[in-house]
Formats: C-alpha cells, sequence, structure tokens
C-alpha cells in the first residue's frame, strides 16, 4: 500500500467519484478524524472502534500496523505500544462515501484496554423492568493495572 492519501472536503468531490472511483480520498470529519472499525481477520469478531488522524492512518498503510488517535489524550498511538498487544493489518478498507475505515487485523492478545479480547464484551438487554448491560466473552486475557500502572 502507497502512503499517499489525498484527503477531501465533504463538498469537493462529486459522490459518484467517491462512490465508484478508485482514487483513496479518506473524509476526515471536521476535528480531522476518521472512524475506524478493527475486525479480526479469522472470526470476523469486532475487536474495537476507534479514530484515525491523517498521520495515523499514514503510519497504519507505512507500517501495517495500527495507529490510532486518541480523542481523551489528544495523542496518535501504536495499538500495544504500552501493552504488547498489537495489531497487524491484513487489509483495509473504506466505506462508499470514504468516511470510516474497516481493518482486519491479526490481534496478538487483547483488543481492549480492559485486558479482554473485544472492547465489546458486554450485551445491552432489556429483561422487562429496564435495559441493563450483561457480559458476554468478558474473560479477561491480562490484568489491565499491571500494564497500564497509573
Amino acid at each position: 500500500m502507497s502512503a499517499s492519501i489525498h484527503s477531501t472536503p465533504a463538498q469537493s468531490t462529486h459522490s459518484h467519484d467517491l462512490e465508484e472511483g478508485l482514487a483513496f480520498q479518506p473524509r476526515f470529519d471536521a476535528a480531522g478524524l476518521i472512524l475506524c472499525v478493527a475486525t479480526d481477520v479469522d472470526s470476523g469478531a469486532v475487536l474495537m472502534v476507534a479514530y484515525m488522524n491523517e498521520e495515523a492512518l499514514r503510519r497504519t498503510i507505512a507500517t501495517s500496523e495500527a495507529w490510532y488517535y486518541s480523542r481523551s489524550r489528544q495523542a496518535l498511538w501504536r495499538k500495544g505500544e504500552v501493552s504488547g498487544q498489537t495489531q497487524h493489518v491484513v487489509e483495509m478498507r473504506t466505506d462508499c462515501d470514504q468516511d470510516a475505515l474497516w481493518i482486519r487485523v491479526t490481534q496478538r492478545g487483547a483488543a481492549c484496554h480492559t485486558g479482554r479480547r473485544t472492547c465489546f464484551y458486554r450485551k445491552v438487554e432489556d429483561d422487562g423492568s429496564g435495559t441493563k448491560l450483561v457480559l458476554a466473552d468478558a474473560e479477561r486475557l491480562f490484568n489491565p493495572e499491571s500494564i497500564y500502572r497509573k
């Protein structure tokens, strides 16, 4: 993959060009971010949802390792740089209007900072008395307190 990215404002490109053309023209939002969904290449499980800025996208393409932009820390980060729980990008796709990305990854260890395989470890259920969360596939692969000491 080439690391050449030609981002375009929403109104500057005809929808036909974005939807049918072969030029990669990611559309970052007003904050300079694009949504990215990461799934396991083998199982198809959704591992996490995060954002990339232009630099994170460039680095992801150049290295085949997942890079993201943390909105809370206002910083670029490589998945696993602290925990060792990395993501090797096998394939990247964009949606029809190029304002979201989907990466299929080989996940090394847990994807979630809580130590779980996926960030989606709770189901939303309504038991008639109200809506609640129920744990699902919530086994921890590592203790986050031992890695992310505060």
